[in-house]
């Protein structure tokens, strides 16, 4: 079964969220929501890890977390599997309590963090739990809105994006989240690029050139076509082409393998296209052809630094192609 890259690095900001097996309650009572947050406060503890916002649903819960230190999976670890055992010895139960692994997309902070916090808080409104969502009791959104304090709760970074001045933030956030109630209100996370990033254009090529390499020779890797996709053929002969001062002919019909190499590694490193046609595209080499370019290719990267700096210098200028 295929399976979501992680992608883990300091200070990056994620969406979780786990399901129970089978769509199963996984908290029961007041007490079990409440050893639930006691975890996150130790995940805090131990990993360092910066709570935001945070829904717990009767069978599923959301948070909204950054990592200081790139460590999602072992606070993660931690909590769902601190969590299962609870529950295990307290209702005399065995086996999986959430439904596969928990779900992390990378969130591009400046461009969706605010609008993706008021889509959580407003969870038990859509569910029909409550009317207003103040009066549901397990999530972050009281602490936004009055003087009350949690310690697992850092709501300052969003706070601040509607004000410098805590009171008016508050105010001003309240307002932003209840002017959504009785409204059709566009989920953010139907935007979701590849099932792995929320964010622009730009914030998904960067982000995707965090994916170390070894990653993509994984046959298992769920929406890897999407991902690889991210940047275009065109995107790829513009960052040559200006790094070699070059026009896009002379890149296709370049006779210095340098040149040529370099430009079908990045190809195949940063978009969808197949062996074919990337193999069409330079006057017809065979699938078998491109392959054996990309892998001596980046082997040579490996023991040449000055070449490898070149190749590195040209993926910097593809974050700011405009895609």
């Amino acid at each position: 079964m295929a399976r979501p890259l992680r992608i883990e690095y300091e200070g990056a900001y994620y969406h979780i969220t786990a399901r129970g097996n089978e769509k199963r309650k996984i908290y029961f009572t007041k007490s079990d929501y409440e050893k639930f947050k006691g975890y996150l406060a130790e995940a805090k503890k131990k990993y360092g890890i910066i709570i935001h916002s945070y829904v717990l649903m009767s069978n599923h819960y959301h948070l909204i977390i950054q990592t200081p230190e790139a460590n999602l999976s072992k606070a993660m670890h931690y909590i769902n599997g601190s969590y299962t055992t609870y529950t295990n010895i307290k209702r005399n139960r065995s086996g999986h309590l959430f439904q596969g692994r928990y779900k992390a997309i990378l969130i591009d902070r400046d461009n969706y963090l605010l609008e993706l916090s008021r889509y959580l808080h407003l969870n038990p409104v859509r569910a029909g739990m409550v009317n207003r969502p103040e009066e549901y009791p397990y999530s972050s959104y009281k602490t936004y809105i009055s003087r009350s304090k949690e310690d697992i709760l850092s709501e300052d970074v969003i706070l601040r994006m509607l004000s410098n001045k805590e009171g008016d933030a508050k105010k001003e956030y309240k307002e932003f989240v209840e002017s959504a109630i009785g409204r059709e209100l566009g989920n953010p996370l139907k935007t979701v690029y590849g099932g792995l990033i929320l964010g622009g254009n730009k914030f998904i090529k960067e982000t995707l050139k965090r994916i170390k390499e070894d990653n993509w020779q994984r046959e298992e890797i769920s929406h890897r076509r999407e991902l690889k996709a991210a940047h275009g053929i065109e995107d790829i002969l513009q960052a040559v082409c200006e790094h070699y001062r070059v026009s896009k002919e002379e890149v296709l019909k370049d006779k210095k393998a340098e040149l040529k190499k370099a430009t079908i590694y990045l190809t195949k490193r940063y978009t969808g296209i197949t062996n074919k046609q990337i193999g069409e595209l330079f006057g017809g080499i065979s699938y078998s052809g491109i392959a054996k370019v990309y892998q001596r290719f980046a082997k040579q990267l490996e023991g040449e630094k000055a070449l490898k700096k070149k190749v590195s210098e040209i993926e910097m200028r593809l974050s700011s192609v405009k895609g």
